[in-house]
């Protein structure tokens, strides 16, 4: 069976964003965007292999990163040229011996932001067309001007323009007798590998995916401010991709501890987790039970039980949070200090007695966000300000802990009915709110998942699939 191959494009070397090293080497939210790039192709189920195009002088660096990340699908790092071109046709010789069928993904380094769904469905064209490229509606008017006048020529129908990102994909076979060809033809010139095609193979249609506007280059200074809060908002993979039976397996035989289990979400995946039948070992902790999440101490001593009970601990989940819904000012000091205490130092203490239980299991930590995190809400300042906090925290421990083989996300629901929010907010209409149990069973396929680093949005849409899984488990 042919493979499919990811080749990522790491040779520029950032001259428009006027740094003093290559764009591919900018960190954002805590990685380099090359470093992004590669884990999206590392982490996509359906590629095989990586082939990364680097600058002669950055090798080692490149190396090294590879290295320190465990990316083991990277079997190839190669030398590309001085334009884009060479540097495909680079790639495209380092895969000579590879069959002619094999789907060919070629990416920039400095898009970061690709959606996984992305890379499917250029995978899936290639079984209909040769060539694939992916593009975005034009959204600007496109205008034509005459250089020398600076006057506009001509103002084409938007509607016929899209604007070309990446991936571009090919069968080997395509892009290699496309460049033989483009690489034979004095004066020929193409800005892209789409266009290489087009222009030496006439006769091949090249089939366009739909794009995505987040999928953004790094061209610009103002385009790192503009990838970094992005990252900071999105999710990393699709939650409805995670989400079946078959995956909780993975929680088999293992020891869950949820903090704050014995009330809302917290006691939802206690219950669902028992009633999934996969001998899974679970301990719900919370202040019922005696353990207060500000009191660090406590949390110790609960967890070196269990631990000597079960002889491992494998997910930690904290769900504990408070909510004071009145205005700053009518707040009291005890209110104020609760607020902080339980909804960030509280995370940061059960963070803290996880790790050393999580780096033996390379197990898997959950924290959870609101949507106030994004912007702070009046008359819940606090717990909006603490729900952002806890968002860079998991970001940053997802890096910190990476080499130690933890995993750690955040989950990001709607609006969703829970004692606290009841509490909070009164009555309101069911229909405008998620359930418990979703977003209970939502946090399951995440630790299941073995992915990281990632804030998962739990919409009222995905009731849609997860109450069919729910009642499955007969818990709807």
């Amino acid at each position: 069976m042919a493979k499919n191959v990811g080749v990522i494009l790491a040779g520029g070397v950032g001259s428009r964003m006027k740094l003093d090293y290559p764009k591919q080497f900018s960190k954002i939210a805590g990685r380099t965007a090359l470093e992004h790039t590669v884990a999206i192709f590392q982490d996509h189920p359906e590629i095989d292999e990586i082939v990364i195009v680097s600058e002669p002088n950055h090798y080692q660096q490149i190396s090294e990163l590879m290295q320190k990340n465990n990316f083991n699908k990277v079997n190839h790092i190669v030398y590309g040229g001085k334009e884009r071109t060479d540097s495909t046709l680079s790639a495209i010789k380092s895969l000579e011996q590879e069959s002619p069928d094999t789907k060919v993904i070629i990416h920039d380094a400095v898009r970061p932001l690709l959606a996984a769904e992305v890379i499917s469905k250029c995978i899936a064209a290639l079984d209909t067309y040769n060539a694939v490229d992916v593009c975005i509606p034009a959204t600007d008017t496109i205008v034509k001007v005459d250089n020398e006048t600076n006057t506009i020529v001509k103002i084409p129908r938007r509607a016929d323009y899209y604007q070309g990102q990446t991936p571009q994909a090919f069968k080997l076979a395509t892009i290699a007798q496309a460049y033989d060809i483009y690489t034979n033809t004095p004066g020929m010139a193409a800005t892209c590998d789409c266009g290489i095609v087009l222009k030496t193979l006439p006769h091949e249609k090249v089939y366009v995916v739909e794009g995505s506007e987040t999928n953004i280059k790094l061209t610009r200074p103002v385009d790192l401010f503009i990838a970094d809060k992005l990252f900071q908002s999105r999710s990393q993979f699709s939650l409805r991709n995670i989400s079946s039976l078959e995956k909780l397996q993975a929680l088999s035989h293992k020891v869950l501890v949820v903090v704050g289990g014995t009330y809302g979400i917290g006691a939802d995946i206690i219950s669902l987790a028992q009633k999934l039948n996969i001998k899974v070992k679970t301990y719900a902790l919370s202040r019922s039970t005696g353990v207060d999440v500000t009191d660090l101490a406590a949390l110790e001593k609960a967890f070196s039980e269990i631990y000597a009970a079960e002889g491992r601990i494998d997910y930690v989940v904290n769900t504990a949070a408070t909510l004071v819904r009145k205005p700053l000012a009518n707040m009291s000091a005890q209110e104020i200090s609760s607020s902080i205490d339980v909804n960030f130092t509280g995370v940061v203490n059960v963070a803290t007695v996880a790790y050393n239980y999580l780096r033996q299991s390379n197990g898997s930590f959950l924290n959870y966000t609101s949507s106030s995190y994004t912007r702070g809400r009046a008359f819940y300042s606090l717990y909006s300000a603490t729900k952002a906090a806890i968002v860079n925290f998991t970001q940053a421990l997802a890096d910190e802990w990476a080499s130690e083989g933890i995993s750690i996300n955040c989950i990001n629901p709607e609006r969703t009915k829970t004692p606290m929010r009841v509490q909070a907010f009164g009555v309101e209409p069911e229909d405008t709110l998620l359930k418990s149990e979703t977003v209970a069973l939502a946090s399951l396929f995440v630790l299941a998942s073995g992915e990281s680093g990632n804030i998962v949005d739990v919409v009222r849409t995905d009731e849609t699939y997860i109450g069919d899984i729910l009642t499955q488990i007969g818990a709807s």
